[in-house]
């Protein structure tokens, strides 16, 4: 009733322009995951902002509070997909939602309840369950796509316990 288990996985293009690029970021997307994507207009301009992985590194600060996680690759293409010059490579953000049993209820529209305290996600508890993943080497599924989201030898959290 305990164990944690990815109940989402956002992925994202930040592409900057509308246009080509963006229909072209479109079909890395659809390949990825087997689904139309979801297009939205950024409201403000955040320089360097996305968490990227270097090196097969997460730091602490990629975990946010409530046990969620969230990093960058630069080329799509380290996923395993065959690069096609008509489209190009694109840089992905990855944004992984944890949860447990039981956190449904916090999400019905009728006789919602609260998530209890010991039930909640924390976040050592969500680098815990990282690392012992990506150890286990993590195989993501979306669609009808997999991928591993890490290697055996990894160092974690570069160093930033």
């Amino acid at each position: 009733m305990r164990e944690l288990r990815i109940r989402k996985l956002c992925l994202n293009i930040c592409v900057g322009e509308s246009g080509d690029r963006l229909t072209r970021a479109a079909k890395v997307l659809e390949q990825l995951t087997g689904q139309t994507p979801v297009f939205s207009k950024g409201m403000l301009l955040l320089l360097h902002f996305s968490p990227q992985v270097r090196e097969y590194e997460l730091r602490k600060n990629n975990f946010s509070d409530t046990g969620n996680f969230g990093f960058g690759i630069q080329e799509h293409i380290d996923l395993g997909i065959k690069y096609d010059p008509s489209i190009g490579i694109y840089g992905l953000d990855f944004y992984v939602v944890l949860g447990r049993p039981g956190f449904s209820i916090a999400d019905k529209k009728r006789r919602t309840g609260c998530i209890g305290a010991k039930h909640r996600i924390s976040k050592e508890e969500a680098m815990r369950w990282f690392q012992q993943k990506v150890n286990e080497v993590v195989q993501c599924t979306v669609g009808e796509w997999s991928w591993d989201l890490g290697m055996q030898n990894t160092v974690l959290f570069g160093g930033y316990l």
